[in-house]
């Protein structure tokens, strides 16, 4: 098989491989190594799937941050952490994060707070639901004053 087909067959894997849900760089480029596709072949082969608009990063972050939170539950810590983890670029990330409605957020971690905070005395309890949130990546401060909003107005 000439050099040229063999690179025309990875475009079209990589397609459907794209093509199947959102990508970032790092899948792709990690993937073409797999395929043992490299250098000048594996920057024509990106090049290209970015030209197709089958590899957008941004495309990317936007569907990562927005289905991690709505369906995992993940805090903006989290999720930035994961998209970092991958590479995606700050820009990218920040505007992944816009994809999350403010008050959808709060409104998570107030029903969260209210339904497993029934005794706002019981501090081990408060202690283990704060623990949890800042787990799933939700930020500190804001944990600390929705369970503290919480107790008040009770």
């Amino acid at each position: 098989m000439s050099e040229l087909a063999h690179l025309a067959g990875v475009i079209e894997q990589m397609r459907k491989f794209c093509g199947y849900r959102d990508r970032c760089h790092s899948e792709v480029r990690s993937k073409l190594l797999k395929l043992r596709v490299y250098g000048d072949d594996l920057e024509a082969v990106m090049t290209e799937l970015i030209r197709d608009d089958f590899l957008n990063e941004e495309r990317f972050a936007r569907s990562f941050a927005r289905g991690k939170f709505r369906i995992n539950h993940w805090g903006k810590n989290r999720i930035t952490m994961e998209l970092k983890r991958r590479r995606v670029s700050d820009y990218c990330i920040r505007r992944g994060l816009e994809e999350i409605d403010e008050e959808e957020y709060l409104n998570y971690v107030d029903e969260v707070i209210a339904r497993q905070i029934s005794d706002p005395i019981d501090w081990s309890v408060r202690r283990k639901v704060h623990d949890a949130l800042v787990r799933k990546g939700f930020e500190q401060p804001l944990v600390l004053e929705r369970i503290n909003r919480h107790v008040a107005s009770n």
